[in-house]
């Protein structure tokens, strides 16, 4: 048996963690290097709320998410689909369950129990890991050079997969920091910029202190041509949400051309004549905002979006009124700004990869994970892509260096 290569994996992340699993199950020696004190910062982050790790939807419906990308994760994600990624969640002692939006979320709710199963997995599969260590440039020797906390160090596997995320969530050790040396590389780099991040609108100051922190329940959004049902809450500085979030792409790239008008239909579930009626049965000595609350079942937050985006000066007519509440046109000033975003879009252009996710030009050298160039929304999606593109990353060490799947290396 030839000795076993030493691979290493740069970013403790969904991605990294996956393709060290997948590379160390193989029988090389893995190690992970990890600027934070500790992996998968942001991973617990994400399970705060309820980890959602991936959609139930159809699998031709989940590719479609990744929008432009869509086709080159193709083959990534059909050999790592959400029943694959609910299979690994099991097997390490976490079992799921699809909740009514169509989420998959584990049994607990949470990461942490997950990722210490995980983590546990790994230690037996001998993956070892080096907090604190700071990607910073390509030697030019082939090695790999990392600032520690005993100073510069080089280190020259047989093999490596960066994982190095995005540049949402800086705090959790998501900085972006690693553009610059792949740049200098040589190494195609499209801007990261905010994905999945609210909008920011001027609301009046009256509005914004009465209504930040409230939600507006089954809206449709429409921007830049595209709808997105789904809920929204009002913050100080605007919108956000999964319904936000899903339009955070189109939003930003009308953005870039000139103003933006984010449509929103309040009773999306009610035609503008089925709402002119229901209001017309309201009692004439009613105050109009009683009539919205009554005959439209409009909440406070929501009644204070009319009024933002047509003026306080509302019409009593109840075909008018419907009309306005079906589309209330709220001015988009920007968006949120990057540190301020759940994801990135931008970063490692594809056409920089290989069919195995290689670097080309540097053969022993894999990416994946966020700090490739796809978005994707809130919903499972992000888990989904990071998890199959960091397995992908593993099976193209194993093949780069010669090892058998489910073994040793091969003599």
């Amino acid at each position: 048996m030839a000795d076993r290569p030493e691979v290493a994996v740069i970013g403790g992340g969904p991605a990294g963690l996956m393709a060290a699993e997948t590379i160390a199950e193989a029988g090389a020696r893995v190690t992970v290097y990890d600027r934070m004190p500790s992996v998968g910062r942001k991973f617990l982050m994400a399970g705060r709320g309820g980890l959602n790790l991936t959609h139930s939807e159809p699998f031709d419906r989940v590719v479609t998410r990744y929008r432009e990308a869509a086709e080159r994760l193709r083959p990534a994600l059909e050999a790592f689909p959400p029943e694959a990624l609910r299979a690994w969640a099991e097997a390490l002692g976490e079992p799921t369950f699809i909740g009514t939006s169509g989420r998959v979320f584990p049994k607990s709710f949470k990461a942490s129990p997950l990722l210490r199963a995980w983590l546990g997995r790994l230690a037996r599969l001998g993956v070892t890991f080096r907090p604190r260590c700071r990607f910073v440039a390509f030697a030019a020797d082939g090695g790999l050079e990392f600032e520690t906390p005993s100073g510069l160090e080089t280190v020259r596997p047989a093999a490596a997969v960066f994982a190095l995320g995005g540049a949402s969530w800086p705090r959790l050790g998501t900085d972006g920091t690693w553009v610059e040396p792949f740049r200098a590389a040589g190494l195609a780099v499209a801007p990261l910029l905010p994905a999945n991040a609210g909008v920011e609108i001027a609301w009046s100051d009256i509005f914004r202190e009465r209504a930040a922190g409230e939600p507006l329940k089954r809206v449709a959004l429409t921007a830049a041509g595209e709808t997105v049902r789904g809920e929204a809450l009002v913050t100080a500085e605007g919108l956000e949400g999964g319904a936000v979030y899903a339009l955070t792409a189109a939003i930003r790239a009308a953005l870039a051309a000139g103003p933006v008008t984010l449509t929103v239909d309040l009773k999306p579930d009610l035609s503008a004549g089925a709402l002119a009626r229901a209001l017309e049965r309201t009692r004439s000595r009613d105050s109009l905002t009683n009539r919205l609350r009554k005959g439209a079942g409009l909440a406070p937050a929501a009644i204070g979006v009319l009024r933002e985006g047509h003026g306080r000066d509302l019409p009593s007519d109840p075909a008018a009124l419907a009309a306005l509440i079906k589309a209330v046109p709220l001015a988009v000033t920007g968006a949120r700004p990057l540190d301020r975003a759940i994801s990135s879009a931008g970063g490692l252009a594809f056409e920089a990869l290989d069919d195995r996710y290689a670097i080309v030009g540097r053969p022993s050298c894999f990416a994946a994970g966020e700090m490739l160039d796809w978005e994707a929304p809130t919903g499972g999606y992000l888990l989904q892509a990071a998890f199959a593109t960091g397995a992908a990353a593993g099976r193209g060490v194993i093949a780069h260096l010669g090892l058998a799947p489910d073994g040793p290396a091969e003599t």
